[in-house]
């Protein structure tokens, strides 16, 4: 059974949109040249939509919807509080900058699967795949992530979910008009307590 919402805490680690930017650009600096915008793609999708992890790897490219300007999450994949229950279907609207990379991407990959992520040895990446991606551009870009105590961690703290944690950062801090009920939506979450709880510290006064 999936963890209660209530069991969540304040988001710990997060990063500020440059921080990503860099995370992008490293791909290109430090990963095999097949892979690059495989990655790329994967960094872009999750910062603008803020899928978990466990959700990313499931994706099908039959998902991206309308010439890949909509991404469509089936109940079946999505993390569900508080019950097993699956919620209902998500069609989650893609920025400008995300359909272009995923149009490039899918236009030259190197393997042709129905997942929309593969990795070098299977028709599929896994969650520790992503993860690990993310370790290594991280500490190529020496990345360091901000902290709930006001310190700065280290590249091996950024993760996909730190990576959801910076979409509530950008929507309340660098996005205009944003309000928690609208990173409620986006990250979807039950309930608005939840999005509280977890992201209200995040906010600059």
């Amino acid at each position: 059974m999936a963890p209660n919402e209530n069991s969540q805490i304040q988001a710990s680690v997060w990063l500020k949109p440059d921080q990503v930017d860099a995370l992008r650009t490293a791909v290109y600096q430090t990963r095999p040249d097949y892979l690059q915008e495989r990655d790329d793609a994967i960094i872009a999708l999750m910062y603008d939509t803020g899928v978990r992890v466990g959700e990313l790897v499931a994706i099908d490219v039959d998902h991206l919807r309308e010439e890949n300007t909509t991404l469509y999450l089936p109940g079946h994949i999505q993390k569900d509080y508080p019950t097993d229950n699956s919620p209902g279907a998500a069609r989650i609207g893609l920025a400008s900058d995300t359909t272009r990379t995923l149009t490039s991407y899918l236009a030259r990959r190197w393997k042709d699967t129905p997942a929309l992520f593969p990795s070098r040895s299977s028709d599929r990446i896994t969650t520790e795949g992503v993860r690990q991606m993310f370790r290594r551009v991280a500490e190529a870009a020496d990345v360091e992530p901000f902290r709930r105590d006001g310190s700065r961690g280290d590249p091996s703290d950024v993760t996909p979910h730190a990576l959801r944690h910076s979409v509530a950062y950008r929507m309340m801090n660098v996005e205009d008009g944003n309000t928690l009920y609208d990173v409620r939506s986006r990250l979807r979450h039950r309930s608005i307590q939840t999005t509280e709880r977890v992201y209200d510290h995040l906010i600059e006064v």
